[in-house]
């Protein structure tokens, strides 16, 4: 009887030490969702400018070039969909350490240095996505910056 009491208490004890990956799982989807939206709405203005550039009336003018934003656009969705992937493997190393935890509890194998590679490969997936989301960022707020100080020169007296 203490022996299933014992085991009792080890998995209790496995639940404890899994639920810290757990939640970053959880971190990890809700930055996911942050990403993808991101993502949704580059496409969206993507496909707007699309439309007008391929309109028929469409004339290309100085303070409003729809090629070069394309082109930022594009760049903008490489870099989220860069944070989107490694984000999303970031998420799968965790899983595999918490299945790895009970697969090491309950089968008796050795996978501590799997668990801690595992973890290590999901930390640097994780910084890797944080840094290309980074990017992302900067060069949206630096295009809005280009954008603004155009728009200040041509409202300026000749």
């Amino acid at each position: 009887m203490s022996g299933a009491a014992v085991q009792a208490t080890d998995v209790a004890h496995l639940i404890q030490v899994a639920l810290t990956p757990i939640f970053l799982i959880s971190a990890i989807g809700v930055t996911l969702t942050v990403l993808t939206n991101r993502l949704a709405r580059i496409v969206d203005r993507a496909r707007i400018m699309e439309k007008e550039v391929g309109h028929p009336d469409y004339r290309p003018d100085g303070r409003r070039d729809l090629h070069a934003a394309l082109g930022v656009l594009a760049r903008r969705a490489r870099y989220i969909n860069a944070a989107i992937t490694l984000i999303t493997l970031s998420a799968l190393f965790i899983a595999l350490v918490v299945v790895m935890l009970f697969v090491n509890a309950f089968a008796h194998w050795d996978l501590a240095a799997f668990i801690a590679i595992m973890f290590i490969l999901s930390m640097l997936a994780l910084a890797g996505a944080l840094t290309a989301f980074l990017i992302e960022v900067r060069i949206a707020t630096t295009t809005l910056r280009i954008g603004i100080e155009a728009a200040q020169h041509d409202e300026e007296p000749v």
